[in-house]
């Protein structure tokens, strides 16, 4: 599928098709016996047992796997495609060919842009599609979101917020708030949680709410407070009703994981509280005036819980012992090094990236395109770096003249190679102000071969950020096997930064790691890995994700200024020259 959407040659495409079919045929013991290393000769042992020849253009993809238990080409094509399109291959009835069309056509990159493009008649005026076709597709991702298939946190919040949008519209309604895993920023969301409290009966304006949506399929649930919608594109909305002086205990009752608000409910049992319906009763059953979420907490003798912490995993132990951290915020990032140029496969100028940087309030913008070795992402070659350098160094230097508080860092994503080798030599190296280090290739590598290549990379005093460390990408590949554990902690006993990569499609690390991190004293780099101005946008989510980690600015390299960051990287390769 990989090579017709990157629109291979179709005979190559069919020389695949008949290699998996002649390998699909063969015998569990041929193939165990194969992967084993009792035989090699892959070619001569396909043609023994199916009477067919293996071909050529095949052959060697075949062999790699055989040998490495992993595939170059396999690897070189999820990396080079966008995320977004490996995610629009699980859409029923959207094949390569297809998906490719209106990529070329319409540069849509993501499922949620898909379905706009199919809903606002894009899609339709492609050549080849029309009316039929769009509404076959916008029907696919309906099947696959009422399949319960899990969506990235981007698009549920998006599709949150419109309901959010069409629910305070009505007459009602007088307050509405997103609730359940969308509040608590997980990278994953299943359905829509809202609660809403509206000015007459909540049975009644439940139902009335529900049906004044537009494209709803069916409502379950009906006559009660709380009702499920699943609209004709396959949403599923979780509504919740309940008077004004409910909001406040209901919209926390929706947000936190069932274990969070299992603990939260005991510690209020002990406390002598009840709960009815959704009110607080004290131990003489009167209701508990609760304006907001922080007067519940106060009331439990607990300090505040961010809506991102509540998964039952100590934040209640710490909000009674008032031992929460202080969380990051948007204000204290400063700048962010993981951004990509036209020099590799960025789709905007060095200027236009900071220019994008500058507008968000930032005081530096690092650029870290690709090493020569990463050839499918346009991987720069010496003189390119060299070039590369020059320029940012004239920008640096208007930047200066025009008495902007701004700074551009040059810095590579430079490969860790199989042998755990950083792609350039030491002395290339020296040049950039730092260096983000990035596994793009074998992804096969066993555990211990994987954690042994990446903490043989950790040695090098040239490193400054380990680059998405697991390589998950989310609904469409698995992390590769790693121990994590081992590796942030070297990381921490070196002085590498661990990075949180907040493209939506990546979360990587999650924020279960950056609890690990926080542990170990492991410093964490929020990467936007933009690749366009806008893709500097992805930093809200990381911030999200390493609030939810338990992490302050503290924990985040982020927070330092250009000065502090570029002392983190060189205080290596000092102490190393010594």
């Amino acid at each position: 599928m990989l090579l017709e959407l990157h629109g291979e040659a179709r005979a190559t495409v069919q020389d695949f098709q008949l290699a998996a079919r002649q390998i699909t045929a063969l015998s569990a013991e041929v193939w165990e016996s194969m992967v084993g290393g009792a035989t090699r000769d892959a070619r001569s042992e396909i043609r023994r047992e199916t009477q067919q020849e293996i071909p050529e253009s095949a052959l060697l993809a075949l062999n790699e796997l055989l040998e490495t238990n992993s595939s170059s080409l396999l690897e070189t094509l999820q990396e080079k495609t966008p995320e977004g399109l490996l995610e629009m291959l699980l859409v029923p009835g959207l094949g390569p060919a297809k998906i490719r069309l209106i990529h070329d056509g319409l540069h849509v990159e993501t499922l949620q842009e898909l379905e706009r493009a199919a809903r606002d008649g894009r899609l339709a005026s492609l050549p080849r599609f029309g009316d039929k076709t769009a509404e076959k597709i916008r029907k696919g991702i309906a099947d696959l979101r009422a399949a319960g298939a899990p969506v990235l946190w981007g698009h549920a919040n998006s599709e949150a917020e419109r309901l959010r949008a069409a629910l305070i519209a009505q007459a009602e309604t007088v307050q509405v708030a997103v609730a359940g895993s969308i509040r608590r920023r997980n990278e994953i969301v299943r359905d829509i949680d809202i609660v809403a409290s509206v000015s007459g009966s909540p049975s009644v304006a439940a139902a009335a709410l529900a049906h004044g949506l537009a494209g709803v399929r069916d409502v379950l649930g009906g006559g009660g407070r709380s009702i499920t919608v699943r609209f004709e594109d396959g949403a599923r909305l979780d509504l919740a009703c309940v008077r004004p002086e409910q909001f406040a205990f209901a919209l926390w009752r929706a947000t936190g994981s069932a274990a969070h608000v299992r603990g939260v409910l005991d510690r209020a049992a002990s406390l002598g509280f009840s709960v009815s319906g959704d009110e607080l009763r004290d131990a003489d059953g009167r209701t508990v005036s609760i304006a907001n979420e922080r007067d519940l907490y106060q009331h439990l003798s607990l300090d505040f819980i961010a809506p991102e912490l509540r998964e039952g995993d100590g934040e209640i132990e710490a909000a009674a012992t008032h031992t929460l951290p202080g969380l990051l915020t948007n204000d204290d990032i400063v700048g962010a090094v993981h951004c990509h140029s036209q020099y590799s496969d960025g789709g905007a100028t060095i200027l236009e990236m900071a220019n994008a940087a500058i507008a968000l309030g930032w005081r530096y913008l690092g650029i870290s395109d690709h090493s020569q070795s990463n050839t499918y992402a346009g991987g720069l070659a010496r003189e390119a770096i060299l070039r590369q350098h020059d320029e940012i160094a004239d920008l640096n230097a208007q930047f200066r003249r025009d008495d902007a508080d701004f700074r551009i860092l040059h810095g590579i994503e430079a490969d860790i190679l199989p042998c755990g080798r950083v792609d350039y030599d030491a002395q290339f190296l020296d040049r950039f102000d730092f260096v983000i280090a990035s596994i793009h290739s074998r992804y096969g590598m066993d555990e211990r071969q994987m954690t042994d290549r990446v903490l043989k990379a950790l040695d090098d005093p040239h490193i400054t950020i380990l680059g998405h460390p697991t390589g998950r990408l989310l609904l469409t590949r698995e992390a590769y096997a790693i121990d994590m554990n081992a590796i942030i902690e070297k990381a921490g006993t070196v002085g590498v930064a661990i990075e949180l990569n907040a493209d939506p499609h990546r979360v990587d690390i999650d924020w279960r790691m950056c609890r690990v991190a926080k542990q170990y004293g492991t410093l964490v780099s929020i990467g936007p890995d933009a690749h366009s101005p806008q893709g500097l946008e992805n930093i809200s989510l990381g911030i999200a994700t390493a609030r939810k980690g338990w992490m302050g600015a503290a924990d985040v390299l982020n927070s330092r200024s250009a000065t502090e960051v570029l002392e983190f990287a060189r205080a290596r390769r000092v102490s190393a020259a010594h």
